[in-house]
């Protein structure tokens, strides 16, 4: 049987959202560095994503740093009732070429108390809120103890600063980790690598769905391979009367029920294409037909310094 999937899900038991909103990673400078080469297009884009009803925006104090943020606030601020903005802290920054693997090391996390604080007092200004809705811890430290580091920001939880505690992964948050963290915060999202063609973080996915979490897939489109001309899913695609990525898009939506979706695009054309996914109906056959055609095509994975 083909099957429409649920369009919402509620974030921490009181945040409903739809199931695709839109990742502002790329409304930013080259390298995810400094004010995005065209701003007023950046603010154009994020206007109609509202337009057409996306109301869960994600973003990070490390797209800029800073200027992600502040281009959603010259876009939209004061924010629409209904609007849910997630943004996350932990990650320093070093330049426009520290994330293509050129430097040393490719990611470096900083979980400290004092800079998770400094951090979100940040992000607090650069959107323009009192209360961030949605805060995920953006890496987690290795050298810092995960009681300290949800510590910091189950305080500022407490201080009325954040709503909800998220947790993501470079490239994921493994379920055991979770389970860890979830004795020092009421994590409500998990954000991690995954898509169609790397799905290796699916205990993940499940311990999210089982425990009440939204799952934001990162790179839901992957690195590339699942939407060009040559993309394994063209055929099934053409059948469907849809282009790939929505194809795409649209498997995320009907694998699992926690998905919370953020494809990022600097067109309008290619974000109202995003959000007509949520309209594509596929039966568990479809699903199993989609997966064997990725596995079978062999198909580049995401990999640091790409």
């Amino acid at each position: 049987m083909t099957t429409m999937q649920k369009q919402t899900l509620t974030i921490g038991g009181d945040l409903e959202v739809n199931r695709i909103g839109y990742g502002a990673m790329h409304l930013t400078g080259p390298g995810m560095w400094g004010d995005p080469v065209d701003p007023d297009a950046a603010v154009a884009v994020l206007r109609r994503a509202v337009e057409l009803g996306v109301n869960f925006i994600d973003t990070a104090d490390s797209y800029g740093p800073g200027n992600n943020e502040q281009i959603i606030r010259r876009a939209l601020h004061p924010y629409p009732e209904h609007l849910v903005i997630s943004t996350k802290g932990g990650l320093l920054r070093t330049g426009p070429t520290d994330w293509t693997g050129e430097n040393e090391p490719y990611i470096m996390p900083l979980g400290r108390p004092e800079y998770l604080r400094q951090q979100v007092e940040l992000s607090l200004r650069n959107l323009g809120v009192d209360c961030i809705d949605l805060y995920q811890l953006h890496s987690i430290d290795p050298t810092v103890p995960l009681a300290d580091q949800f510590g910091a920001l189950v305080s500022l939880q407490q201080q009325g600063k954040i709503r909800h505690i998220g947790v993501s992964g470079q490239p994921e948050v493994t379920a055991a980790q979770l389970e860890e963290a979830r004795r020092f915060a009421d994590i409500v999202a998990v954000e991690n690598l995954f898509n169609l063609a790397d799905r290796g973080g699916e205990q993940s996915l499940r311990y999210a769905e089982n425990n009440g979490m939204a799952f934001l897939p990162w790179f839901p489109l992957g690195h590339g391979g699942l939407v060009g001309a040559d993309s394994p899913l063209e055929p099934i695609a053409a059948q469907f009367g849809v282009a790939p990525s929505q194809l795409a898009l649209a498997w995320l939506l009907h694998w699992s029920p926690a998905t919370l979706l953020i494809p990022g695009t600097t067109s309008i054309p290619h974000l109202e294409q995003n959000l007509a996914a949520a309209d594509l109906a596929l039966s568990p056959t479809d699903l199993a037909t989609i997966v064997d055609a990725v596995e079978a095509s062999g198909i580049e994975t995401w990999s640091p310094g790409r």
